[in-house]
């Protein structure tokens, strides 16, 4: 056995159990609790976007986000979140390269959005409630 078969599934599931919790933390945390909903709409706003996309955008961020962390149909939930992190490395696209940067920068949403690709091209994994086939390593003989 090579150790990449060993150790695959438990990073596919790190990586859907990581991406879920940035979800969560980033709609419920940030948004409802920090920025509040009604910041968030504004913001939405100021970028040119519906302020009623922004409540639309919170609700899937968080059920997405706990679909992701308890893998379910995770492969699916990751690609249909796909165009949200898109949508925010958009949204940030002027701020600069670094997230860092005043009003956040888009390198952290482009990160996140390959990794919500890579989740979908991987699968749900071993360790999820509803395992999709996804990645199977190749095998030496």
């Amino acid at each position: 056995m090579l150790i990449e078969d060993k150790y695959s599934p438990v990073a596919i599931a790190a990586l859907r159990i990581a991406l879920g919790t940035m979800f969560i933390a980033h709609s419920l945390y940030l948004k409802y609790f920090v920025f509040t909903l009604q910041g968030n709409a504004q913001f939405f706003e100021s970028v040119g976007l519906p302020s009623s996309f922004s409540y639309f955008i919170f609700g899937i961020e968080v059920i997405g986000g706990i679909m992701l962390v308890l893998g379910l149909q995770a492969r699916w939930v990751a690609l249909a979140l796909s165009p949200v992190l898109a949508g925010a490395t958009w949204a940030h696209w002027g701020n600069g390269w670094m997230f860092g940067y005043e009003n956040g920068g888009w390198e952290y949403p482009l990160y996140l959005t390959l990794l919500a690709l890579c989740q979908f091209a991987l699968g749900d994994g071993r360790y999820a409630l509803s395992p999709s086939k996804g990645f199977t390593p190749a095998r030496v003989n």
